[in-house]
């Protein structure tokens, strides 16, 4: 392993691993095994996009910000944030470790109980619809169920006795479902010896061991049955290890008895995932792997456009801040590195537009034209709605329009959408249209309100002429390494003054006040002040369009603690941002129990009456051992009431478990401060998405995808810790496919109540749409409610499982010297065909190796003829296949001549190449 990855994998691998279990559990290997496969393919896709684009891939260290500039190269010369990377690592540990809570008792998920079909099954299965994702760019999708998979995958070598059986490599079978899974014992077949002590060095029988006959442990939670003479998995929750032959073949737990066969099922987990992982970054390419990975330009500029007949003069507005994004901010770190639009109008919406071609968004934006629309509430949550399920998580999102909403009953989907992904939702509200007038009633725009306020934006609202002055805003929020400092809200007018902590490595510092009929003065850290009436001022300029006040401090601003003070008679919402690498990311959790314990994310808010518990991640400028972090607690947002305090323990590595015992009532975010070493200065942030408590608790998991046309069942549980009684439930999905539910449910306090929901997508939806479906359950008062989020991949079913096949059909080579020193002068050839018999086709082919001129013929011919020519210096070819549906076949040459060996061509499996490749960093 080289130096590099080896620093990277230090950095974000947690501490000590000794067992298989999720994250939290106490150790972790599942992380380990995951995250080491996750940064060797991540760090090879960034050199790959490197060496094309022609510059060389030098983190100039090791923190999450450094590896993501670096594989971004000169497209972001400024700071980048690691965020987004750290976030999708975390994604797929988590829906990793899900697998044992969520499908504890399940065999096929741990390949316990020889179920090794169907374990196989729930991996091409998962494998068929990370592909499907990914082509489809729906990268969340796709984490979560790599998550999954590699769980599955990583068991069958902790649960099974391969690495008894002798084997070091991969069983490559397992992600090959058009090859046999061989030598499986019956369920007839005896396959341990009894262990008494219950911690024998082998009990697998000889005669299995001779003949290598696969077999797994037998789990039983809630039974200590087992076919006789079977091995069982082990542990003091699996019941079946106390019935004759006693004891476990699990290899978890790195024990003294076991100690060499756990430390060979690791190293096979950790090839096995590697070779998994290298057929899906072949089968998408290294540019959508790595934006599935979250290695991007962090910004992502999103629109929500109102289309009707009065919005040609926001459409025109909107049209120009896309042209200026798109043209001031090109090559820089702040370029986009994706645009969505989605229009509405009424009755329709969408659909949602989605590239990462700025030219493209320019032509798709100037095809808008306002028309249509005869009453004044339009589909606006409808189109809000399509955007943060489509849009990646923390986007900033701006909706335009100058009417209310018709379909308000989405309000309570949008709030647990924001929730969810952390997005920002601003507002752009115009006045009323000199064409038409609208009705823009107060309590309408305060439904825009209460949901910017949700997620952290702003509710705007200007004339349509001041609309131009107003969306600077856009231009300060689409920018990489976006923080908040200091966000809050109050309700009612008053005098109030409010300290942030500004820290040196904060840039383009601004600050946003919403309100009218309000004034304030801002102090910094030395006593110098600026008033409101002051619009260019020592401190920064101050500008004010309709209800928004922006004040930009000046460059040179001083670190410390600064003071606003504002005097308002009325609401009024106060923001604090600026670009930095010091950040982080976090997730309500829950503990759960079993086997294997660890910590949940929270699919919907966090439990009254008890406490609250964080699993937060801390980002610095160089890793998280360049800062200190001091306190993390709850902040209200409204009022003046100060935090409460959480209790801290490190998890390693920038991890941090916070425990908050005194919730605060109403909404609430969260606020870590701490001292950046770099710059021995103190530093503050804050969450932007607003959190609040209920007594209602909803559970529910998806693990497979579902055919177009066919209908899906999603069993779900209710429960509250509240007053008993008639609870009404409310489910929506963002692709509007028909459903089933029971419009109610009774519950008893304390006690689960089970439900069933069904969803039938329709027959045409194409492979690899994903549908966001959110659960929502109500107390009949209306005063407690929670929701849960989940995601349904649609993926269709596939028969060709067969890889594109490699003919060598000539090689030129004999030109090439043995003496390496003189190979520049010379040339070689390779000549190959690929056919895909009568499978899907074949999509694409293309160099995975070599740098020669590598050309072919149609990909629509029944034989693809492919053509290398290369310099003799370059000795070794790799050219990749992928048909239709995302099977990868390969052709490796290699020149290189030694005493005793000619150049030959290699028909190599995928993972021997994956250690071939291991071996070379390692030497």
């Amino acid at each position: 392993m080289d130096s590099l990855l080896g620093a990277l994998l230090a950095l974000t691998l947690s501490t000590p691993t000794v067992a298989f279990v999720p994250i939290g559990g106490g150790a972790f290997t599942h992380v380990s095994i995951t995250g080491t496969a996750l940064l060797q393919k991540v760090t090879d896709s960034c050199r790959a996009v490197a060496e094309a684009a022609g510059h060389e891939f030098k983190p100039t260290g090791t923190s999450p910000g450094e590896l993501v500039q670096a594989c971004l190269g000169p497209r972001a010369p400024g700071e980048v944030s690691g965020a987004k990377f750290l976030s999708a690592l975390q994604e797929i540990y988590t829906q990793n470790g899900l697998v044992d809570r969520d499908f504890v008792n399940s065999a096929p998920h741990h390949f316990n109980s020889e179920a090794f079909l169907e374990g196989r099954g729930l991996i091409t299965e998962g494998m068929v619809a990370i592909k499907a994702n990914i082509r489809k760019e729906n990268f969340k999708a796709a984490r979560e169920t790599l998550g999954r998979v590699l769980h599955t995958l990583q068991d069958f070598y902790s649960h099974s006795n391969w690495v008894e059986l002798g084997y070091k490599e991969p069983y490559s079978n397992l992600i090959r479902p058009d090859l046999p899974l061989e030598s499986l014992a019956d369920v007839n077949t005896p396959t341990c010896s009894d262990c008494p002590s219950g911690t024998c060095p082998n009990q697998i029988l000889s005669n299995i061991l001779k003949e290598k006959k696969l077999t797994s442990g037998y789990m039983g939670i809630f039974s200590s049955q087992k076919p006789k003479g079977k091995c069982s998995h082990g542990g003091a929750s699996d019941l079946t290890s106390t019935a004759v032959p006693r004891g476990g073949i699990s290899k978890d737990e790195r024990r003294s008895d076991n100690m060499a066969f756990h430390n060979a099922a690791v190293d096979a987990a950790i090839a096995a995932s590697l070779q998994l992982l290298e057929d899906i970054r072949l089968a998408a390419g290294d540019n959508d792997f790595l934006r599935m990975m979250g290695i991007a330009r962090s910004s992502v500029v999103c629109f929500v456009i109102d289309t009707t007949g009065s919005m040609s003069d926001d459409i025109e507005e909107a049209r120009a801040v896309v042209y200026e994004i798109i043209d001031s901010k090109k090559g820089t770190q702040d370029e986009p590195s994706e645009y969505i639009l989605v229009p509405f109008n009424d009755p329709d919406f969408g659909p949602m537009i989605r590239t990462t071609d700025a030219q493209k968004m320019k032509t798709e934006i100037s095809k808008l034209t306002a028309t249509g629309g005869g009453d004044a509430p339009e589909m606006c949550l409808s189109g809000l709605q399509l955007a943060l399920t489509g849009a990646p998580s923390s986007s900033n999102i701006y909706v335009f329009t100058d009417a209310t909403a018709k379909d308000i009953a989405l309000k309570d989907t949008i709030v647990a959408l924001i929730r969810s992904t952390k997005s920002t939702v601003s507002f752009f509200m115009t006045g009323r249209s000199g064409r038409r007038r609208r009705s823009l009633e107060a309590a309408s725009f305060n439904d825009y309100k209460d949901l910017a306020l949700a997620s952290g934006g702003q509710a705007i609202q200007v004339s349509k002429s001041q609309l131009p002055q107003a969306t600077d805003i856009i231009l300060d929020t689409s920018t990489s390494a976006l923080v908040t400092a200091l966000q809050r809200a109050m309700v009612v007018g008053a005098q109030a003054t409010f300290p942030f902590v500004l820290d040196e490595s904060l840039k383009k510092i601004t600050i946003y006040i919403t309100g009218t009929s309000l004034t304030f003065t801002l102090t910094n850290p030395a006593g110098v002040t600026q008033s409101n009436s002051d619009a260019s001022g020592e401190l920064g300029t101050i500008q004010t369009v309709g209800n928004l006040w922006r004040i930009r401090l000046k460059a040179d601003k001083q670190s410390g603690t600064w003071m606003i003070n504002i005097i308002s008679s009325g609401p009024y919402t106060l923001k604090v941002t600026g670009q930095s690498t010091i950040t982080f990311i976090y997730d309500f959790v829950e503990k759960f129990t079993g086997p294997h314990s660890g910590y949940a994310v929270l699919t919907g808010r966090p439990q009254t009456g008890k406490p609250a518990t964080l699993m937060l991640s801390v980002i610095g400028r160089k890793g998280p051992s360049s800062i200190i972090v001091q306190e993390v607690g709850l902040v209200p947002v409204s009022g003046l009431a100060s935090f409460t305090n959480g209790t801290m323990t490190d998890m390693g590595n920038g991890d941090i478990l916070v425990t908050v015992d005194a919730i605060p009532e109403g909404e609430f975010v969260i606020i870590l401060k701490g001292e950046d070493k770099l710059s021995n200065s103190d530093y503050q942030r804050q969450s932007t998405t607003q959190m609040s408590t209920s007594k209602v608790n909803i559970q529910a998991a998806v693990d497979s995808s579902v055919e177009p046309g066919e209908t899906f069942k999603l069993p779900f549980s209710v429960m509250t810790q509240g007053t008993g009684g008639t609870y009404t439930i409310n489910a929506r999905n963002d692709r509007d496919f028909p459903m089933n539910y029971p419009n109610s449910i009774i519950l008893s306090t304390g006690q689960y109540a089970k439900a069933t929901l069904t969803i039938t997508p329709s027959a045409t939806t194409e492979s690899g749409t994903d549908v966001t479906l959110t659960i929502e359950a109500k107390s009949s008062s209306g005063v407690d409610s929670n929701y849960a989020v989940l995601r349904l991949s649609v993926v269709k079913k596939i028969t060709d499982f067969i890889p594109p096949k490699c003919e060598v059909t000539s090689v030129l080579a004999d030109d090439c010297p043995k003496d390496v020193s003189q190979c520049g002068l010379f040339r070689w050839e390779l000549s190959a065909n690929f056919t895909d018999g009568n499978g899907t086709g074949i999509e694409s082919i293309s160099l995975n190796q070599g740098n020669g001129r590598f050309t072919h013929t149609a990909l629509t011919a029944s034989i693809v003829q492919a053509y290398y020519n290369a310099s003799c210096c370059s000795q070794i070819l790799e050219i990749v296949a992928v048909d239709k549906v995302g099977n990868v076949g390969k052709c490796y040459h290699s020149i290189i001549r030694s005493a005793g060996f000619s150049a030959k061509t290699l028909s190599l499996p995928l993972w021997l190449c994956l250690l071939v490749s291991i071996f070379v960093a390692r030497s």
